[in-house]
């Protein structure tokens, strides 16, 4: 039986039930049953937001039957959202990136993968150009050869994402694609898993980009990214070559810079290769570059302390898969490592300092304030704060490389972690 409730100051409850004794607080009833509300409020727009999406679904052409199907076995990610809105608090320097990536236990396994799959490689770069060191990279980089595709249900992390204001458009595009794959029969619902952000397979493709290259390479009548090496690395291909690779050169090479290097050149501009050497730039082994008609630019990811690169087209191609100068240098390294070259001849410093989103705001503002526009601080290190800090390291008789290293930060009183 409940016992009698004590008149007291005390802000405790004391309910006895079936000879057990709970203490709870009047504060915390109340948050319980706020949050409580707050669940029920979410579960009922999250049910309304279902059905629009199902409508939109079936207005774009997906069947009525594959839609309610798949739909009413969605369920709302929390997970998915933390991911989604988590940013992290340092930014990793170009040596944590690269050795993360591009280490010896990868690059003997794209061997070996290399190796295994030298018949379908070959086919794929027959095809579309793509050579089979390159596929073998982005494999190893997407999936680490296979070896994890995600675990997060794809229609359910699609759907919670359409169903937040965030990007609320974009992922709706992504859910009406994934909802057509299942249509067409290329995987089943409940075996469609991947990223928290719906990439899938193998090469782990946005559902639109599976619908637009994906390709049943092994004759079976589907397209299957998951469970077919044929399927994903011929759909790797045609995804590269729709973005115009050049099967006639490479990625990109590592160089050596003269000394007293103008580092305002490495902000982006295409230059012939030719105006290259003649600035007195050479191979990583010192040898004169090649006397080549191809275009090329500069891009120094750990400032005048670190490697130099040259990128050519196929680097701007990589790009295209993944917007990220550190992800298209480590595609490109790992296939030059998996097809037999060494290691990178001026390896990048890795006692660089890592930034936080706060510092970098913090450089912002005070590159601002100084006289030096970065753009309206975002704590995000783009080409506008590295110009920046270029003109900023010019004006203090420093190499103007537009990379904030410990000179940088000092002179603008910033601190930063190691």
């Amino acid at each position: 039986m409940f016992a009698r409730i004590l008149p007291h100051r005390s802000t405790l409850l004391r309910v006895s039930f079936a000879g057990c004794l709970t203490t709870l607080t009047w504060p915390v009833l109340a948050q319980q049953e706020q949050e409580a509300n707050n669940t029920e409020v979410q579960a009922a727009a999250f049910d309304e937001c279902k059905i629009r999406l199902e409508d939109q679904a079936i207005a774009a052409g997906v069947s009525a039957q594959t839609v309610r199907e798949v739909m009413a076995n969605v369920s709302h990610l929390d997970r998915v959202i933390e991911l989604d809105r988590r940013q992290p608090e340092f930014t990793t320097t170009f040596a944590d990136y690269l050795n993360r990536r591009v280490n010896d236990t990868r690059v003997s396994k794209g061997r070996e993968m290399l190796a295994e799959h030298h018949d379908l490689l070959e086919r794929v770069t027959a095809e579309t150009g793509v050579p089979g060191p390159y596929l073998v990279a982005f494999w190893g980089l997407e999936t680490n050869f296979g070896s994890y595709f995600g675990k997060m249900s794809v229609p359910s992390a699609l759907s919670t994402l359409a169903c937040d204001a965030r990007r609320s458009s974009f992922f709706t595009t992504q859910l009406i694609a994934a909802l057509r794959i299942i249509d067409e029969g290329a995987i089943a619902a409940d075996q469609m898993e991947g990223s928290w952000a719906g990439a899938m397979g193998h090469v782990q493709f946005m559902p639109t980009v599976f619908l637009k290259h994906a390709v049943d390479a092994d004759g079976d009548g589907k397209r299957d990214l998951w469970n077919s090496i044929p399927d994903a690395m011929m759909s790797a291909g045609r995804f590269l070559e729709s973005m115009d690779w050049d099967g006639d050169y490479r990625w990109g090479r590592e160089v050596i810079l003269p000394h007293n290097f103008d580092y305002s050149l490495a902000d982006g501009r295409r230059l012939p290769l030719s105006q290259w050497r003649d600035m007195g730039m050479t191979d990583a082994f010192g040898r004169a570059l090649p006397m080549e008609d191809i275009q090329a630019s500069l891009v120094v990811p750990s400032g005048h302390q670190g490697p130099a690169f040259l990128a050519y087209h196929n680097f701007r191609v990589i790009m295209g898969w993944n917007r990220s100068e550190f992800y298209a240098i480590a595609v490109g390294h790992l296939a030059d490592r998996i097809a037999g070259a060494g290691k990178l001849q001026n390896p990048p410093p890795e006692d660089l300092p890592a930034l936080s989103r706060a510092s970098i705001l913090e450089l912002q503002e005070h590159l601002n304030n100084k006289g030096f526009d970065s753009g309206k601080p975002d704590g995000i290190m783009g080409p506008g704060t590295r110009s920046a800090i270029r003109r900023f390291q010019a004006s203090e008789g420093l190499v103007a490389d537009g990379y904030p290293g410990d000179t940088v930060l000092r002179k603008l009183d910033i601190s930063a972690e190691r």
